[in-house]
């Protein structure tokens, strides 16, 4: 059985003040959307480099969105009975915790 489907991600940032916030906008093929937050400060002794900021929070957004999927595929897994015993080392089947 094939199975295709297009999620796109958006990631949006916004710099004020020294710190920039970033969202990470996941739209699953028009059936659900995610969001993902993150944020990144400068250090007032730092040089402001506003490439570095944005990097940071684009990076601890998509961390975010990443932590929000991976638990609700463990919730779909839990509710199908198709849980790996404890003690767990990451989500999905036991091959997959490498990857």
């Amino acid at each position: 059985m094939t199975h295709a489907e297009e999620w796109k991600v958006g990631v949006y940032l916004i710099e004020e003040g020294g710190t920039t916030k970033a969202r990470a906008v996941l739209d699953k093929d028009g059936k659900s959307t995610m969001v993902g937050r993150g944020a990144a400060h400068c250090n007032p002794q730092d040089v402001d480099v506003p490439a570095i900021g944005d990097e940071l929070a684009a990076s601890r957004a998509m961390r975010d969105l990443a932590g929000q999927l991976m638990r609700a595929a463990d919730r779909d897994l839990a509710a199908m009975g198709a849980v790996p015993p404890d003690p767990r080392t990451g989500y999905g089947w036991p091959e997959d915790a490498d990857t």
